[in-house]
């Protein structure tokens, strides 16, 4: 496998190797797997077919993408009571 060189300030590959010294890896293995942690959009759009078509084929309806679209944020909603109900508690307990 080739490698190359990148440029990044000073302050940024010291703390990648600190980051990396931490992890007992290397600088281009820590870089290696902060960028397999980020998709790109092309991925993400990938990902996003396959969990619809799971999803279609789970309950058995097609459903269409403009439907999935419109469909509340159930996660996001449940994040939002969740946070809600640990900010009541924090304001009880003061």
């Amino acid at each position: 496998m080739g490698s190359t060189t990148i440029q990044v300030r000073r302050e940024t590959r010291d703390h990648l190797a600190e980051l990396a010294r931490e992890r007992g890896l290397s600088i281009g293995q820590l870089v290696d797997a902060l960028a397999a942690e980020q998709p790109t959009a092309a991925q993400r759009a990938e990902r996003l077919a396959a969990d619809r078509e799971v999803v279609r084929r789970a309950i058995g309806l097609h459903i269409s993408d403009a439907e999935f679209d419109e469909a509340p944020d159930i996660l996001g909603n449940i994040y939002k009571i969740a946070a809600e109900k640990v900010r009541a508690a924090r304001g009880a307990a003061a």
